[in-house]
C-alpha cells in the first residue's frame, strides 16, 4: 500500500460518507495518479464548516454565497436577488449544509479521478 492511500484521512471535518466515496473514487490508481488525485482534491474540496459559515452570511444580507462556492451559479444568483428565497432557502441550507458540501465533494472526487487517470 502506498503512502498516498490514507492521506485523505487527515482532511478537516471529513465525514464517514465522504471518506467512503473518496476511498471508492480513488480505487485503482497507481502512486503517481493517487498523488495527483490528492493534490487536486485537496485544493478544490469544500469543507462543510465553510459552507455553514457562508450560509450564515445569508442572514446578514449576503445570501447565496454557499451556492456560488459549490458552482451553483444560477441558484446563487436566485438566492442573492431574492434574499435567500425570502430567507426560507437560506434556512433550509442551514440544516442541509453537510449534504451540500458532500454532493459537491462527491462530484469533485470523480472529476479528480478523471484528471488523475490522464496523468500517467
Amino acid at each position: 500500500m502506498n503512502a498516498y492511500q490514507h492521506t485523505y484521512t487527515g482532511f478537516e471535518s471529513m465525514t464517514m460518507d465522504e471518506y467512503n466515496f473518496i476511498h471508492h473514487a480513488s480505487a485503482g490508481l497507481n502512486q503517481n495518479q493517487m498523488q495527483t488525485f490528492m493534490l487536486v482534491y485537496n485544493d478544490r474540496r469544500k469543507n462543510p464548516t465553510d459552507i455553514l459559515l457562508a450560509t450564515l452570511l445569508g442572514f446578514l444580507g449576503f445570501a447565496g454565497i454557499q451556492r456560488f462556492m459549490t458552482g451553483q451559479i444560477i441558484m446563487g444568483l436566485l438566492y442573492f436577488f431574492t434574499g435567500g428565497l425570502l430567507g426560507i432557502g437560506t434556512l433550509i441550507d442551514l440544516f442541509t449544509y453537510k449534504s451540500i458540501a458532500d454532493d459537491y465533494n462527491r462530484s469533485l472526487s470523480y472529476e479528480c479521478y478523471q484528471i488523475a487517470k490522464m496523468n500517467n
